[in-house]
């Protein structure tokens, strides 16, 4: 399927690796080509590290093994542990330093209710555990008007250190004009013996103190806890190149991954997966639809890639580039339960230990036990690796007693009698509408008709709920790669290594202005093909985005859009001003507020063959690996279970069917129909 990925001159393996919260998907390429797929729990008591234990099996190595660089060419990863870290608040211990008077100034945010009628607010945990302000002033234009109080900064950093506080988080007002003031404090933090120092005008060098603030505490925060697990899987790879997949879908190397940038660092690969399925089956409008086993990611893509410059995370929002990726809590590990009054299901989730019921570890009832009870995935076509010891199939049995008994409480208090099947059905829709409505917020709700997109799913539960999802936003049709059930990781071995650099401006948009962007832009530019070329990227891969931050002078909202002439930076600010909120100004001067940059070093080009088309074009005759009864639609159908690998190019499929795959099982709802094409989607 795929022969370009992890092809070098030396002929070693290739590997590619999503490290989710509940599954770790790991694609290998060897030395011939050939593509190998795995998956392994996240968490388990039989190996410390999912991707290395991954890397080791396809290498055939015994644990503990070293994995030498003669064998390996290149290792890429997307990794939760900066995400896990920060929803879970585990992040290392973190002091702010700011500006005398502004102390408070995270509690306060910026005075958003994300729940206008709630009448006990709950306001998320911030992420660090003290804070210490500093003696200082500088004006709008960078200039001090009250010096930096060595004395006592001294004594308040000794006192941070003493009480086993090891990063630090320094925002002081106006660095994005002159970072002076806090570069002194780095120093004498740095001298005292502080592990990590963040300082924000090199974190986010933008105005905006609130954004600021909270995106230097993520990355002291996070950092740390990143940048331990990349050495732990240093000291298992030596010298093996590793990149790292960032939040805004560009690889980087491991040396040069930030906290910050990592947060939608696994999501961001399924984008990128996502994209490319599209462009092979042309057509450049693509929702990407990721479900997995903790939550569900979705994205748009319009021939380039939707990007945001905020992220929220565990009730925390702070500014970073990213794919613009909207994720819901429903995943096949959600769990499923009855509040006395209705059906809900999630946020939580059942993790990769206990699991769902199925798994045989004690678990409670999730979306996967859901899909199980109605025969839309089958116990004899996943392996043995459940239970206590790892060696059982799914547990059918216990999944319909735990059904029943929770369909008799529901009778029970609804007066309203519900089989189980009935039960499980119900909360699937609620999870295929959670999801729907997710997609809606970046489609709908931007100015984007959905239905005129495609639904690329993927995930390792994407496949069972994609039609069911399509039918609830009038989508008609759905790509499903041969690789869906890994496509995150199949999206990280083909992305392109990118770094970004930008700059705040804060002007009124004139012709004199547009000189002087594109001297700062050039010099931008210059930084970020430093970097790529620091790790080897030929100058014929390389290519420069340039774009500007622009809104309307007095508003708040800034929209980014490509460089050039003034009239053509007006035009295409006011056609998104008018997708997105409906109205253009023409009272109003256009402020460019930021300017960035993205240094881009290509990829390797994606080639998918063709297939033997000898016996194509089957219509409804493959034969089936067995006839099994599945509840669809409210009523029990007879339902072929047909393996993908058997498909040849043009074999089309009426559903009700299900496809069992290597790495995912797909479900073809009634009124749908699978075909398959000439590369094998």
């Amino acid at each position: 399927i795929l022969v370009s990925m992890g092809r070098d001159e030396q002929q070693k393996w290739f590997f590619s690796i999503d490290r989710g919260g509940t599954f770790t998907d790991i694609i290998g390429v060897d030395p011939g080509g050939k593509t190998v797929t795995l998956k392994l729990l996240s968490q388990s008591s039989e190996y410390a590290d999912p991707a290395i234990e991954g890397v080791r099996r396809m290498l055939d190595l015994s644990e503990g093994s070293p994995i030498l660089s003669n064998r390996v060419s290149r290792i890429r990863m997307g990794t939760t542990v900066a995400t896990n870290a920060l929803l879970e608040r585990k992040g290392t211990p973190t002091a702010l330093f700011i500006t005398k008077g502004f102390g408070d100034l995270l509690e306060i945010g910026n005075q958003a209710r994300p729940r206008l009628f709630d009448l006990a607010v709950r306001k998320p945990e911030q992420l660090y555990s003290l804070v210490k302000e500093v003696d200082e002033r500088l004006d709008h234009e960078g200039a001090v008007v009250r010096p930096l109080n060595e004395t006592t900064l001294c004594k308040d950093l000794e006192e941070v250190f003493k009480i086993g506080v090891s990063s630090i988080a320094i925002v002081f007002m106006h660095a994005w004009r002159s970072g002076r003031h806090e570069s002194a404090v780095a120093k004498l933090a740095g001298e005292i013996g502080f592990s990590h120092i963040s300082i924000s005008h090199k974190i986010m060098p933008l105005i905006k103190i609130v954004g600021r603030s909270q995106t230097t505490v993520v990355d002291a925060y996070l950092s740390p806890i990143l940048l331990e697990y990349i050495q732990t899987v240093r000291e298992q790879v030596g010298e093996i190149p590793i990149e790292f997949m960032q939040s805004s879908g560009g690889l980087i190397d491991s040396e040069s991954l930030t906290g910050k940038d990592s947060v939608l660092s696994g999501p961001a690969g399924g984008v990128i997966g996502s994209a490319i399925v599209g462009n092979a089956n042309n057509s450049a409008s693509v929702i990407g639809f990721d479900m997995g086993g903790t939550s569900t990611d979705v994205s748009r893509y319009d021939g380039s890639y939707a990007k945001s410059s905020e992220i929220e995370a565990g009730g925390i929002k702070f500014q970073t580039s990213s794919l613009d990726i909207e994720t819901v809590a429903a995943g096949g590990g959600s769990l499923l339960w009855f509040d006395g009054q209705k059906l809900q299901v999630g946020p939580e989730s059942a993790g990769a230990i206990p699991g769902p019921v199925c798994y045989g570890l004690n678990g409670q009832l999730t979306i996967t036990d859901a899909n199980l009870i109605l025969g839309r995935i089958n116990p004899d076509f996943f392996p043995k690796v459940f239970g206590p010891n790892g060696d059982e199939p799914l547990d059918r049995s216990i999944v319909v007693e735990k059904f029943k008994c929770l369909a008799n409480q529901i009778t029970n208090t609804n007066d309203e009698t519900m089989a189980p099947e009935e039960v499980a059905e119900g909360y699937l829709t609620i999870a295929v509408e959670n999801m729907a409505n997710a997609i809606k917020k970046i489609s709908i709700q931007r100015g984007y008709d959905v239905s005129e997109y495609v639904l690329s799913s993927f995930g390792g539960a994407g496949g069972q709920h994609a039609c069911l999802v399509a039918d609830a936003l009038g989508m008609k049709q759905v790509f499903l790669h041969p690789l869906a059930g890994v496509l995150s990781a199949y999206g990280m071995g083909l992305a392109d290594v990118r770094a970004m650099r930008e700059q705040a401006v804060e002007s009124v948009l004139d012709d004199k202005l547009i000189v002087e962007l594109e001297a700062s832009l050039n010099k931008l530019a210059a930084k970020g093909l430093a970097e790529l070329k620091s790790q080897d990227i030929a100058d014929d891969r390389i290519s420069v985005l340039r774009k500007v931050h622009i809104r309307y002078q007095g508003t708040d909202t800034a929209l980014m859009v490509d460089f050039g002439y003034k009239d053509a930076i007006v035009q295409a600010f006011e056609q998104k001003h008018q997708q997105q909120f409906g109205f253009i100004d023409h009272t109003k001067s256009h402020v460019v507020e930021a300017i960035s940059i993205e240094a881009i070093g290509a990829g390797e080009p994606v080639v998918d063959m063709p297939l033997d088309s000898a016996g194509c074009g089957r219509v409804d005759t493959i034969p089936p690996l067995a006839l099994v009864q599945a509840y669809m639609g409210g009523e029990y159908r007879n339902t072929p279970v047909i393996d993908r690998n058997h498909l040849h190019p043009g074999d089309t499929i009426t559903g009700p069917a299900i496809l069992r795959e290597d790495t995912a099982t797909t479900v073809i709802e009634p009124g749908w129909g699978g075909e398959r094409t000439e590369v094998g989607h």
